[in-house]
């Protein structure tokens, strides 16, 4: 399917209105398995011609986003990688878990930029870091685009390589996300140490339903269940 290809209309943008001369694209993975971390990657392209079939990971086939991948971590300026793992998900939420992996990514860089593009509507890095959101990101901007492919590859192989002791999950197939071997998987065996035990999933496996996890939530917190999905049978 034809797309647009990323440009770098919004980094000219935050250059030109707050004098930043370092911008980073962020883009994070994961946010809706049911196992394994949560990734962010911070890319640093500067204002160069992309490589060709730069856009977003998820419209790529597999082969050729692992291709690309490899292009982009010796054609980008700088990128780095922050994780957040299950257990400090369980412990800390999504929102402040998706924070914690974007600022480990943000602080891994050479050098700190002056302004960050973040893919999505939702600003969940916040002060002191200089914000712009953008919609679809990952497919209209050059360096989101560049981050989204990078925290892909390095995230599917993580959970391959996770995988490798747990073989009845499927873990390089599904990297953690729902899928029928997964959730087979989980019923019989119940959860890996790789999985979040404070999500819903758990609800609809009587047997394991003990292992999940309860935060307390105070003043006006309110539980965060985006990707938080159940079976669904």
């Amino acid at each position: 399917m034809p797309y647009e290809p990323p440009t770098h209309t919004v980094e000219r943008s935050l250059r030109a209105t707050t004098g930043a001369k370092i911008v980073a694209g962020v883009d994070e993975v994961g946010r809706g398995a049911w196992a394994g971390p949560v990734t962010v990657c911070a890319a640093v392209t500067g204002l160069r011609r992309p490589p060709e079939g730069l856009t977003d990971s998820k419209l790529l086939t597999v082969k050729r986003r692992t291709e690309l991948a490899e292009v982009l971590q010796g054609w980008v300026t700088s990128y780095a990688l922050g994780h957040a793992s299950p257990e400090e998900i369980d412990d800390l939420g999504m929102t402040a878990a998706l924070r914690l992996a974007a600022v480990r990514a943000l602080e891994e860089l050479p050098v700190r930029p002056d302004a960050v593009i973040l893919d999505g509507k939702h600003d969940y890095l916040g002060t002191p870091w200089k914000v712009r959101t953008v919609i679809k990101g990952d497919q209209s901007c050059v360096a989101v685009a560049a981050a989204s492919v990078i925290a892909k590859v390095q995230r599917d192989k993580m959970m391959a390589e996770l995988g490798m002791d747990h073989a009845d999950f499927g873990f390089a197939d599904n990297a953690g996300y729902p899928s029928p071997v997964h959730k087979a998987a989980l019923e019989v065996r119940g959860p890996t140490p790789y999985h979040r035990l404070s999500w819903a999933y758990l609800d609809a496996l009587p047997q394991w339903r003990h292992l999940k996890k309860v935060r307390s939530w105070t003043g006006s917190s309110v539980p965060e269940i985006e990707g938080q999905l159940g079976f669904d049978f």
